[in-house]
């Protein structure tokens, strides 16, 4: 079943310029920010990225994995997530930490705590909102799947290529964690190791992709920072 209500990002970044300047101002000086995104493929749901100003590039690695990581992986990864993403919350705020106290990766939030998006407005049009937090810097150190990332990992020596593995290797983390948090969000009473098997499997199985498919296309005897042992 489609989610109540499709927004735009244009219209959400729209709302936000259209708040009072003052609420503007104080928040453009104690550094927050709104990055808004889309998965390609879909119409909703919405995501804004609510990050300080010194985590833009953090910021900026989770819209790239929303919009084209996803998109990249294949679509029996993706299948997996369809019902979840379209009875999920017309707009999700994803509030990017470096870390949490408690040290977990994320959580769905009970209650909208973001400011602009506490309460209902009219630019929302009545789509439901739902909230989660993601510490980017807990998913950088995450084994996810130690066994299978080594493995992976095995099929690049030092250079360009392992760099570009280990930068869709952290952005798919990212994604795994924002699909599990997700899920969370729209079935609350489903079981959290049912929950973590899908979202590690989207993980493994969109990362082996990537690999897969890398060491098609590459040539072995030309780009030598491609392992000869895969």
């Amino acid at each position: 079943m489609e989610s109540e209500h499709i927004l735009s990002p244009a219209a959400v970044e729209e709302y936000l310029r259209s708040l009072p300047r003052g609420i503007r101002w104080r928040r453009w000086a104690s550094g927050r920010r709104y990055r808004v995104t889309l998965f390609s493929d879909r119409p909703g749901p919405l995501i804004v990225i609510a990050h300080s100003f010194r985590d833009a590039a953090m910021a900026q690695q989770l819209a790239h994995a929303v919009e084209q990581d996803w998109a990249a992986a294949p679509e029996r990864c993706r299948e997996a997530y369809h019902e979840i993403l379209w009875k999920a919350p017309g707009l999700i705020v994803v509030q990017l930490r470096r870390r949490n106290v408690c040290g977990c990766l994320g959580h769905r939030h009970m209650l909208v705590k973001e400011t602009p998006f506490a309460e209902p407005h009219d630019a929302f049009g009545g789509a439901r909102v739902g909230e989660m937090d993601i510490a980017y810097k807990r998913v950088e150190t995450w084994q996810a799947l130690p066994l299978s990332d080594t493995a992976l990992d095995a099929k690049f020596r030092e250079g360009s290529r392992l760099e570009e593995f280990h930068a869709r290797q952290f952005r798919l983390r990212m994604l795994s964690v924002l699909l599990h948090e997700t899920n969370h969000l729209v079935f609350p009473g489903e079981e959290e190791s049912l929950v973590r098997q899908r979202s590690l499997g989207f993980y493994h199985d969109a990362l082996a992709s990537y690999v897969e498919n890398a060491m098609a296309t590459l040539s072995l005897t030309i780009d030598r920072s491609f392992s000869r042992l895969g």
